[in-house]
């Protein structure tokens, strides 16, 4: 096995090059920047001896996996959701690789993979997607999902964390709210790298199928223009346009 953890522009060529030497790779968010070098990694995946996972590990949060077989089991519902991360970075991100959209892919891909893999894995495949605002820092947009629709909110910037969270001197912020009920997801976030090794090496493990989705998403919002709100923008974007 090689594990995988470099600037996200090179996992395509350090997969390739793990493969290369006959070994299984673990790669760390995202697999790829481009949903066309998926493609390309199916090919010499299904002529290597090895295999490529990828770490989503959101998908295996205690909490997570109870919400997966609660949804499944009310399969006609659609939800309300609202989903944010904020996470609190200092200028130095902004001058290195993870602020070079062309190394890193950007606010969505580089913080928000993960939470897009969340809302595809849980609520299904996407309808529509709109972006509200679209900068280095902060992003936010909506989403109509086969079961939900969805305001979703990224920033950087210490100034949107909740006054709460800013009065324990505390640096992140990740809340999931599912019909007015809020799961918080910072609770045991920090273990969930490991518990991802452990399926990997008991033979389990997400690949470019379970990477897919996401990433694909991801792209079509780096990629799309900013557009009105009309009135579904994230609650926390209201008070983002007041600073």
């Amino acid at each position: 096995y090689v594990s995988i953890c470099s600037p996200n522009s090179l996992h395509d060529a350090h997969v390739r090059l793990a493969l290369r030497v006959g070994a299984h790779a673990i790669c760390e968010k995202p697999l790829v920047i481009n949903p066309w070098n998926l493609d390309q990694l199916e090919e010499i995946e299904s002529e290597s001896a090895g295999r490529i996972y990828t770490v989503l590990q959101l998908r295996l949060h205690p909490r997570v996996r109870e919400l997966k077989a609660e949804l499944s089991a009310s399969p006609g519902s659609k939800y309300s959701v609202d989903l944010a991360y904020v996470t609190r970075r200092g200028s130095w991100y902004h001058h290195s690789w993870k602020g070079d959209e062309q190394r890193s892919g950007g606010l969505a891909m580089n913080i928000g993979i993960h939470f897009f893999d969340l809302l595809l894995w849980l609520f299904g495949r996407v309808e529509r997607s709109l972006v509200h605002v679209s900068t280095p820092g902060r992003m936010a947009g909506a989403l109509e999902l086969e079961r939900a629709r969805v305001r979703w909110f990224l920033s950087v910037d210490a100034a949107d964390l909740p006054e709460s969270i800013r009065r324990k001197a505390g640096h992140s912020f990740r809340c999931l709210t599912i019909d007015g009920e809020e799961i918080d997801l910072s609770a045991k976030f920090s273990d969930l790298h490991t518990e991802v090794y452990r399926e990997i090496l008991a033979g389990y493990g997400c690949g470019i199928a379970e990477a897919r989705p996401s990433i694909e998403l991801v792209y079509n919002v780096r990629n799309s223009r900013e557009t009105h709100t009309n009135g579904s923008a994230h609650p926390l974007l209201a008070g983002a346009a007041r600073l």
